[in-house]
């Protein structure tokens, strides 16, 4: 297995240790003017539900890109100057620091140039850059070094998505005494896709330095077990179907484990006092319709933001065929803007303004 590069772990005050650590690319909040604020997403919602009233840790990078001149193997609860947030609803925050050119290579180029199309689909093409992977081995080594500092003796840290595929076993290397998990909140491809990755296998080893390996359907989980096999020569336990064997006797239990909101939050926040009369000013917004359709999506590819656009427009044109008025229908689209810097996002942005107008125009 891939070792970590050399990273000091940085001292933690004993107290501040958490028994559960959550590590994902971001921390659940971003900035607002000169505040904080939670951010949102479906990964904060549902692990800020798991981590309320424990004692835990999220380690995650605050937005801020670092100077080249400080020294990015810094961490700390800090997100940034003396005086800003610490804690989130009781929940330790510990900073990860990037620098302009990590965040690029790390996040725009691997994360999301590489790992994102080709896990879906490949509906994009992949582009591979070994400088770039380079970066991405060396952020995923500090995210560890993050996580191991913050963690409890005997701890249990649960690292999420594809921009740390390689941190369960650089972090098993600085702490084997935790317990790993690791979720994936994207498919995870077929055979045939994932071999166009130049660093197919080095993936691997470090998905299953793993205790747990969680995805969010079952088809994730069936490709996995069938790459694993083939390139790392991994069998299934005869004791347990869900439970991986490795050529060198450790085991990682693969399942799958479907994400969800809130539902109790998202029940009682629909019986607040004040819902019926926003719900009809809303309506009284869209000019009353018999039917709304919402979507709520992040302004990405992979979301059919596009096709369904092109659906509902079809839908206009052969509902109002002989009527002169319009149909009683409406969509509203809510798009969250996101990865702007990054090629395939602009156009899909501009794709998506171009069809709002034609449909509103027709």
């Amino acid at each position: 297995m891939p070792s970590a590069v050399a990273i000091d772990v940085p001292p933690v005050d004993d107290a501040r240790r958490s028994d559960l650590v959550v590590v994902a690319n971001r921390l659940p909040v971003h900035r607002v003017g000169d505040q904080w604020a939670t951010s949102p997403g479906g990964l904060v919602r549902a692990m800020m539900g798991v981590l309320s009233g424990r004692k835990g840790s999220w380690v995650g990078w605050n937005g801020d890109t670092i100077e080249p001149a400080q020294d990015p193997h810094t961490f700390g609860p800090d997100l940034a100057e003396a005086g800003d947030l610490h804690d989130l609803d009781g929940i330790e925050l510990v900073a990860v620091p990037l620098s302009s050119d990590e965040f690029l290579h790390h996040y725009e180029r691997i994360s999301n140039g590489a790992l994102w199309p080709l896990f879906h689909d490949a509906i994009r093409d992949s582009i591979f850059d070994p400088e770039s992977w380079a970066v991405y081995r060396e952020v995923n080594a500090r995210f560890a070094a993050a996580a191991a500092g913050a963690a409890a003796p005997g701890a249990t840290i649960w690292i999420h998505d594809y921009h740390l595929l390689l941190m369960p076993a650089m972090l098993r290397t600085l702490r084997p005494d935790v317990s790993i998990g690791f979720f994936l909140h994207i498919p995870f491809p077929p055979q045939e896709l994932f071999m166009r990755m130049p660093w197919r296998e080095e993936i691997l080893d470090g998905l299953v330095g793993a205790d747990l390996l969680g995805f969010q359907r079952s088809v994730g989980a069936d490709n996995f077990v069938a790459i694993a096999k083939r390139l790392l020569g991994a069998a299934e336990s005869d004791a347990d179907p869900d439970v991986l064997v490795l050529p060198n006797g450790r085991t990682v239990r693969v399942g799958t484990f479907p994400i969800s909101i809130d539902s109790g939050e998202i029940a009682s926040m629909s019986h607040q006092s004040d819902i019926p009369e926003r719900v009809r000013r809303l309506r009284n917004r869209l000019g009353n319709p018999a039917a709304i359709f919402l979507g709520v999506d992040r302004l990405d590819y992979t979301k059919g933001i596009d096709l369904r656009l092109a659906s509902f427009g079809d839908l206009l044109r052969r509902r109002s065929k002989g009527v002169p008025e319009n149909p009683d229908v409406v969509l509203v689209q809510i798009a969250v803007p996101g990865r702007e810097g990054v090629d395939s996002y602009v156009e899909e942005r501009q794709t998506i303004e171009r069809l709002v107008g034609e449909v509103n125009g027709e």
